[in-house]
């Protein structure tokens, strides 16, 4: 069993630590917290050890009824590979010290691709990825777009792609941050960010993103436009994204034409949190014009899509599981992932 500490129990890290507790072959060894909260009574709730950085708070967290494991070193220690999901910027301090411990670290998005040296997905890159110490999964909007592109590119080649991301403006429990009445061009220079990050996995890839933030808590939307090297069909691109197990479809005939109709169908289906792991792309979105241009639109779950990323980087950096294609379908199987549509 690998041991899998998470650093940092929020949003993204109590979804990790779920999903690598579901695994046949991992086990959580502990979770950190830097101050009493909600998310510190679900880890006691789900019987994870929880660690905190400073002992000098132990009596708060005793004083609340949560039971202090021990710090956050001592659970470094006891794992083979760390899940690093603290906020944007941390994950850069903390990691001379899992190169002082010899450990193995997994960044999320929030970090610049240089923290880790290597940024992962698993469609993409799964074998690049083994045996290295540090690794990034990139973030939910990068995530979506190296899905999408790497289907099509191996399909039909890709010439160039052209993505609008309309974010949300937070997540559901951050009620601090707006805006409220406002569409914010995020940046409003061209291109985003989120273009060079895609490249980070797909270095050759010809790609201009620009951004905005919307007032949703929900999810992300993309519009996305990619040029072919092939000629095809609209049936043809839809069968390569039906015949893609972290690409779901959402159908015409479910009438969902929103963000939010779309979480309250995962609502429906019993998924944890409501989360979708995967794309959902639009069926009646998808079009392939004069034969090479593809075109769709697809909603990007900003909680979630990550989460299954982690699972395979994990068994990738390990190296236990050799074949990609295996480690997904594992962590697919034991989150209950079978592809909306």
């Amino acid at each position: 069993m690998i041991k899998v500490a998470i650093n940092g129990y929020g949003t993204i890290g109590k979804r990790v630590a779920d999903a690598v507790a579901a695994q046949p072959d991992m086990e959580i060894i502990g979770v950190s917290k830097t101050s009493v909260s909600a998310e510190a009574y679900i880890a006691k709730e789900r019987g994870y050890p929880l660690y905190i950085a400073d002992l000098g708070r132990k009596p708060a967290f005793e004083k609340a009824g949560l039971e202090v494991a021990g710090d956050v070193e001592t659970m470094l220690k006891a794992a083979d590979i760390i899940v690093d999901a603290t906020p944007g910027g941390v994950g850069e301090k903390n990691r001379p010290v899992y190169e002082k411990l010899g450990k193995k670290a997994i960044f999320q998005g929030g970090e610049e691709h240089e923290v880790a040296g290597f940024s992962f997905n698993a469609h993409a890159n799964y074998k690049e990825a083994m045996g290295r110490q540090f690794a990034r999964v990139v973030s939910c909007n990068t995530t979506g777009l190296v899905r999408l592109i790497t289907a099509m590119d191996r399909a039909f080649g890709v010439e160039r792609v052209r993505a609008v991301m309309i974010r949300r403006a937070a997540d559901p429990d951050d009620i601090q941050r707006g805006p409220v009445d406002a569409i914010v061009l995020n940046p409003v220079t061209i291109p985003s960010h989120h273009g060079p990050d895609v490249q980070t996995i797909l270095p050759s890839v010809n790609i201009v993103t620009l951004a905005m933030i919307v007032p949703t808590t929900l999810m992300h939307m993309h519009s996305v436009q990619i040029d072919l090297k092939r000629e095809t069909t609209r049936e043809e691109a839809l069968k390569v994204l039906e015949n893609h197990s972290r690409i779901g479809i959402v159908r015409k005939a479910t009438g969902i034409k929103s963000n939010a109709q779309l979480r309250e169908y995962t609502q429906d289906l019993g998924r944890p949190r409501t989360d979708l792991w995967e794309n959902g792309v639009f069926e009646e979105s998808v079009a392939v014009l004069n034969g090479r241009e593809f075109y769709c639109f697809q909603a990007i779950h900003q909680e979630a899509d990550v989460v299954p990323e982690n699972v395979d980087c994990i068994r990738a950096m390990m190296g236990t599981v050799k074949d990609p294609e295996e480690s997904i379908r594992t962590t697919n199987k034991a989150l209950g992932l079978v592809a909306i549509g």
